[in-house]
C-alpha cells in the first residue's frame, strides 16, 4: 500500500452518493471539520437533500449515470468520493450492481479525471484472496471490476485512489448481520477462515465515516486500500485524539 501525506489541509471534496445512508454523515463530519463539500444530487432528490444536508454543502444537480451531467462541476475538487450504490445489497439485484453501482464507478472516474481531481475515494466492499465470496458473489464481483478500472488510472499517474472495503456496515435499519456474530467466533476457530472471518468483520457506521474523513484528510502517493481491520483502528485513533468534554 502506499504511503500518505502526514498534512491534513482543508479540501474541497465532490461526493456522489451523498444523501445515502454513509453519505450524508459523512458530510456532516466533512463540513464540520471545515472542508468545502460538493454534493451530486438528482434535480427530483434536491428538496430531500436540502432537508438532509448541512447548509454549507453545495449541491450539484446531475445524473451520476452521466459524467457529462456533472463534470465540469468537479473542476476545482481536490478529491471524488465514490458511493453511490444500490440500497440493501442482496443476490436478487446482480443486474443492478452492474447497472448502477458498476456504471456509477466508471462514471464518477471518467468525471473525476475531467474535472483533474487529485484523488479517487472509492467506497468498495471486501475483496477475497481466492476470488471466491462467501455470498453477494455479483455485488463484489461489480466492486472488483471498478477497483480494477480506477487502479489502472492510478497506476498510469492519472490521480492517486484509495479503496475502502467494508464488509457490513451496522446502523440505524442496518442491524440484522449482529445475530451472525456466534458464526463468525466460531468460524474465527478455524485457522483456514480466520483470514475470512477477519475480512467480513462488521464495521459501524460511525467508524465508516471516520475511516473516510481519514482517507480524505490523507491521501496516498498513488493506491491505498483499507480493509475492515484497519477501518476500525483508524476510527479507534481519532477516538483516542478527541478532546474529552
Amino acid at each position: 500500500m502506499s504511503a500518505t501525506s502526514n498534512e491534513s489541509p482543508l479540501r474541497t471534496v465532490f461526493i456522489t452518493g451523498g444523501t445515502g445512508y454513509i453519505g450524508a454523515p459523512l458530510i456532516h463530519a466533512l463540513i464540520a471539520r471545515g472542508h468545502r463539500v460538493r454534493a451530486l444530487v438528482r434535480p427530483a432528490s434536491r428538496l430531500r437533500a436540502m432537508q438532509l444536508l448541512p447548509a454549507g454543502c453545495d449541491l450539484v444537480e446531475g445524473d451520476a449515470l452521466d459524467a457529462s451531467s456533472f463534470a465540469a462541476a468537479v473542476r476545482g475538487s481536490d478529491t471524488f468520493v465514490q458511493m453511490v450504490g444500490v440500497p440493501h445489497p442482496s443476490p436478487r439485484k446482480a443486474q443492478a450492481f452492474r447497472d448502477i453501482d458498476l456504471a456509477a464507478a466508471l462514471a464518477g472516474l471518467s468525471a473525476a479525471k475531467k474535472g483533474h481531481a487529485a484523488h479517487f475515494v472509492y467506497l468498495s466492499v471486501t475483496q477475497f484472496t481466492d476470488g471466491k465470496a462467501p455470498a453477494m458473489q455479483a455485488y463484489v464481483a461489480s466492486r472488483a471490476e471498478a477497483e480494477a478500472r480506477i487502479a489502472a488510472d492510478a497506476g498510469a499517474g492519472h490521480l492517486c485512489a484509495t479503496f475502502l472495503r467494508p464488509w457490513y456496515v451496522l446502523g440505524p435499519g442496518h442491524r440484522w448481520p449482529l445475530l451472525l456474530k456466534p458464526l463468525y467466533w466460531l468460524a474465527s476457530l478455524v485457522p483456514s477462515k480466520r483470514d475470512n472471518v477477519a475480512a467480513m468483520g462488521l464495521v459501524t457506521r460511525e467508524e465508516m465515516v471516520a475511516a473516510l474523513v481519514d482517507a480524505i484528510e490523507h491521501p496516498p502517493l498513488d493506491l491505498r486500500i483499507i480493509g475492515v481491520p484497519q477501518i476500525r483502528e483508524i476510527a479507534t485513533a481519532q477516538q483516542s485524539t478527541q478532546p474529552a468534554h
